[in-house]
């Protein structure tokens, strides 16, 4: 059995166990860098047995001044793309470098990251993508086909949306009459989406707000999503007249989200470290 030291955090519940297997850190505990496996994800994500999580984020070395952030959902699978997981790593990062801006890297693309106040951090969360190709879909769709059915109720009319990882938004009069926990697991594993998807179903409570609920693929139905809210905020400003300045309140709180045509996007909220704590794999 190996000792592994870890951070506990969330952003609007949404939370995660960070492992810095950066040399410093792992020095100042007089360990090795760990490889994890999915089974090592696995245990630690298990609510019950392990620490319990939506997320695994691993920060590593890119080079000596730059990070790259690795994340996992709960079933083991790797994901490119974690925007509350990346601001928890950016708050932990500028606190201990005493900063108020930062940068950090995933394998998707470079996030720049500030403090807005306290423990509030905002991210750019870069350019959304919207062809097909690159959301990815198995094929350019007809949206009118495409309905999903359970319990008598039915949801249409998707919006597809990339950033940093696949979307697809359903906006509905009522969030409270669709049961993401019924209609998530059948959309994310539809075969449309090769890659699986984050599954949002919406409602704009007025041109500056608007309330989600998110099943996210390989984690399940969660507090809250980040990239969800990204995606959420650029499809109704793009495609429903929204303001380019949302609050998007999810079941764990809410985010703020700006954006505007062909620009990047920028996502802002609070971070929390819940505890510090070690782990025997």
């Amino acid at each position: 059995m190996e000792t592994i030291y870890f951070y506990k955090m969330h952003g609007l519940g949404n939370d995660f166990v960070i492992f810095d297997q950066r040399e410093g850190a792992l020095a100042s505990h007089g360990k090795k860098k760990h490889t994890f496996s999915k089974k090592d994800i696995l245990n630690i994500c298990d609510r019950n047995k392990g620490v319990g999580c939506d997320q695994v984020i691993i920060i590593n070395e890119k080079s000596s001044q730059e990070v790259l952030i690795e994340f996992y959902n709960s079933n083991g699978e790797e994901i490119h793309a974690c925007g509350n997981g990346s601001r928890c790593v950016a708050n932990l990062l500028m606190k201990e470098k005493q900063l108020n801006e930062i940068q950090i890297n995933t394998k998707e693309r470079k996030l720049s990251c500030k403090r807005v106040d306290g423990d509030i951090i905002s991210i750019d969360m870069g350019k959304p993508k919207f062809d097909w190709t690159e959301i990815p879909l198995k094929e350019n769709p007809i949206v009118d086909n495409i309905k999903y059915h359970v319990d008598g109720l039915t949801l249409e009319q998707p919006y597809f949306v990339n950033v940093g990882n696949p979307h697809v938004i359903f906006f509905v009069e009522d969030i409270n009459q669709y049961e993401i926990g019924r209609f998530g697991p059948l959309i994310e594993t539809d075969q449309l989406f090769p890659e699986k998807v984050n599954v949002s179903i919406a409602q704009i409570i007025s041109p500056n707000i608007i309330s989600i609920n998110v099943w996210e693929r390989g984690a399940g139905r969660t507090l809250a999503c980040g990239t969800a809210a990204c995606a959420v905020a650029v499809a109704a400003i793009t495609y429903h007249n929204c303001n380019n300045e949302l609050e998007i309140e999810l079941p764990g709180g809410k985010l703020d989200i700006s954006y505007k045509m062909n620009k990047n996007i920028a996502m802002s909220g609070k971070t929390e470290l819940s505890f510090e704590g070690r782990f025997e794999l």
